[in-house]
């Protein structure tokens, strides 16, 4: 009896220490940084409210969600200025897009990026040729999303049937289901992050034909040519469309096979596709660097935490 209640107790120990080990983590702080020793980051133009964050959680800023009506009226993290300079925002964290982020860490004019997919076949060839390496790592989950006219009756699409839209096979909205109108497709300009997954995602080697006149230079514009096109069709990521834009009265999101894109379906990853946000360095960045510590810290639980606070879910 006396040997039962040693061993229980001793199961209890080790519970408990094992509940302390859970619920401790490395808090989100990097010894040493300051606006001087900051990196150079970049990114994708989603990831821009989390770069933001991650700077206002690392050098003591506060911040909160605004929107830029004196501009596109998108959503954005605005850091408190007399803790966090302009000046340093300005210089040390960009969104220059996601092909171009890639190639500014490839030539060293960035030392950390996140991006909302992995390298493209271009820009694999672009670092081989510089003798350089990435490593990318995923931190987060998105999803790639189709969006429409709220007007448009159709509210849900096959795989395929997206697939025979931006091949020319199907051309009128009652094929799937819509009004007898003529769809008007249209696609990102190459390289850009949507383009990219909706290459590798959707079409899964089926080469589109050349849409010129439909070709949209800038996520926004997905949204703002959607707004006035009953009959258009495009795509984005979830979190852009969400947490930046914010306007489901004037574009809606539309189900893949059934199955609509929303929160629960991307922590699950039931949604066709849900897809991957990822922080990506170079294979010889020192590890004793500022860069390579912020990598390592989104990847703690404390990093997840505040992958969180910024509307994505952590991976």
């Amino acid at each position: 009896m006396k040997y039962l209640r040693f061993v229980s107790f001793a199961l209890l120990s080790l519970a408990f220490c094992a509940c302390k080990e859970e619920t401790t983590d490395t808090p989100f702080v990097i010894e040493g940084i300051t606006t001087e020793t900051y990196p150079k980051v970049d990114g994708s133009t989603s990831t821009e409210p989390l770069q933001t964050i991650i700077a206002c959680k690392l050098l003591g800023g506060s911040y909160y969600w605004r929107q830029h009506l004196e501009s596109n009226g998108t959503w954005g993290i605005q850091p408190n200025y007399e803790d966090i300079p302009y000046s340093f925002l300005s210089e040390r964290i960009k969104t220059s897009q996601t092909h171009n982020s890639f190639i500014n860490l490839i030539d060293k004019n960035a030392d950390f990026i996140l991006s909302a997919r992995k390298m493209s076949d271009d820009e694999k060839a672009y670092a081989d040729n510089a003798g350089v390496s990435l490593i990318e790592t995923p931190i987060a989950l998105d999803a790639f999303i189709f969006i429409a006219n709220p007007g448009n009756p159709v509210k849900s699409l096959t795989t395929n049937q997206v697939q025979d839209i931006y091949m020319g096979n199907v051309t009128n909205w009652k094929e799937v289901g819509g009004s007898d109108a003529t769809i008007n497709p249209y696609v990102r300009n190459a390289n850009s992050g949507s383009q990219e997954l909706m290459e590798s995602l959707v079409m899964k080697g089926l080469v589109m034909p050349a849409w010129p006149e439909e070709m949209l230079s800038s996520m926004m514009l997905a949204f703002t040519t959607i707004r006035s096109d009953v009959n258009g069709l495009c795509y984005t990521v979830y979190y852009y469309k969400e947490l930046i834009v914010r306007d489901n009265e004037l574009v809606k999101s539309i189900a893949v096979d059934g199955i609509y894109p929303d929160k629960n379906t991307i922590k699950k990853r039931s949604y066709p596709f849900t897809t991957e946000v990822y922080a990506v360095i170079r294979t010889d960045l020192d590890k004793a660097s500022m860069a390579y510590k912020l990598y390592e810290l989104l990847q703690t639980k404390a990093g997840k935490n505040v992958i969180s606070e910024s509307g994505y879910f952590p991976n």
